[in-house]
Formats: structure tokens, C-alpha cells, sequence
């Protein structure tokens, strides 16, 4: 099996997804934008330096969601799509998503940004295979069904990508082994996944990245 994994956020999108939503909530009104946007960006900081608490992040960034509830929070979000993610997508990030899926290749978004966000924006790249960092629901008797700001599982963030996908491997009875996989990321917080796979892709790579990259090697993508 040929695998084509791809990181979302500044690699197949020219933004980050998750750091976009937040702001887009301030602006509709749902978090106090002074507030909210000091700690997104110490939040934002913290995952470019690699030093992001994943579980502190995803309660701050679903609470405005959880509060909202799911009809409001479905409806902001295709609004948001329509005017945030859309006029972003490029056609070069799509026109590499099909190369691989013409190839026949079997095609992943891998993300470190919370489901709710993220499922929109794979189908809008025709990617029906999404591991993001799950959410859990409240599920206990007379609850609301909605998210609570936990993570459900392990989040797929930094090692946790490779915890994920060798699940996923798990799951149809396969080991790395057992594929030809390619990984298509920005970060250095992917790095050990980029060890893992068999052609590790630095795509519109951040300065650390770009530069183990030139020592290894490894390709280099300037998409955007």
C-alpha cells in the first residue's frame, strides 16, 4: 500500500485553522477579542516553539464551541468555511492531493487541530481519511451530547502523530513495513513522524525544519 500523508495547517493551507477559527469567534462576538487573542497568540507561540500543553490548548480553543452549543457552533463554522477557509485553499494544494489520489495512493490528513475544525476542511480537499486530535462528548445520562474540551484518546500532536497513525496501521492489520508512505509537513513539531515514514516531504518548511531537511537530504516543497 502506498500511503500520502499530509499536516494541514501551513501545509496544505496557507493558514493556521485552528488559530483562524479562534479569531474568527472574537469577531462574531463569542469571546472577548482583547482577551482571547492575547492568549491565542501565547498559545500559537508556544506550538512554533514546540512546547505547546495540547490538552491546556484544546479546552481554551473549544470552550466559546462548547458553550455555544452545536447548532450555533455548526452554523459559525460553515459561515467560517465559506469565508475564512475557502478563499484560501490553493489550487497547488489541491492539484497535489489529486496527483496522489489518482495514483491510487490512499490519502490522509494527519493534524494536530481538533476534529470540529478540520473534517470541513478535508472534505473540501476530498480527503475522507482525517486523524485529528478527537474530542470527547458528554455522553452520561440527560447530557448534551455536545463536546466537553477534553481530548478523547491520544491527541495527534508531535509523537502522538506516530501513536495515531500506527493505530490507524493497526486497525487493517499493517505495519510501517507494510507501506510506501509519504509525508507532506511544515513543522518541526512533525519531526518524528518525518523519521518514521519512507519519503519525509518538508513542505513550505519552518526555519528548523528547513534546515535538518538540507542536512538530511530530504525533499524540499516550497508549495505556497
Amino acid at each position: 500500500m502506498k500511503l500520502a500523508l499530509f499536516d494541514l495547517d501551513h501545509t496544505l493551507l496557507p493558514i493556521d485553522s485552528d488559530y483562524s477559527w479562534g479569531v474568527y469567534t472574537s469577531t462574531i462576538g463569542w469571546t472577548d477579542p482583547v482577551d482571547f487573542n492575547r492568549r491565542n497568540d501565547e498559545f500559537f507561540a508556544h506550538y512554533k516553539a514546540g512546547t505547546l500543553d495540547i490538552h491546556d490548548y484544546v479546552r481554551f480553543a473549544t470552550d466559546a464551541v462548547r458553550r455555544q452549543g452545536a447548532v450555533n457552533s455548526e452554523a459559525a463554522h460553515a459561515d467560517f468555511m465559506r469565508t475564512v477557509v475557502q478563499p484560501v485553499v490553493k489550487p497547488q494544494a489541491l492539484a497535489l492531493v489529486r496527483q496522489h489520489q489518482q495514483a491510487g495512493d490512499e490519502v490522509l490528513i494527519i493534524t494536530a487541530t481538533n476534529e470540529f475544525v478540520t473534517r470541513p476542511i478535508a472534505k473540501v480537499f476530498g480527503v475522507k481519511e482525517l486523524i485529528a486530535v478527537e474530542l470527547e462528548r458528554d455522553t452520561s445520562p440527560g447530557g448534551t451530547g455536545w463536546i466537553t474540551g477534553e481530548i478523547k484518546g491520544v491527541p495527534s500532536a508531535r509523537e502522538g502523530k506516530v501513536t495515531r497513525m500506527e493505530q490507524w496501521l493497526g486497525s487493517r492489520r499493517l505495519g510501517w513495513a507494510d507501506v510506501e508512505s509519504t509525508f507532506y509537513t511544515d513543522s518541526i513539531n512533525d519531526l518524528s513522524l518525518m523519521e518514521k515514514v519512507t519519503h519525509p516531504v518538508a513542505t513550505n518548511p519552518d526555519e528548523r525544519l528547513r534546515a535538518i531537511a538540507l542536512e538530511r537530504g530530504w525533499r524540499i516543497l516550497d508549495l505556497f
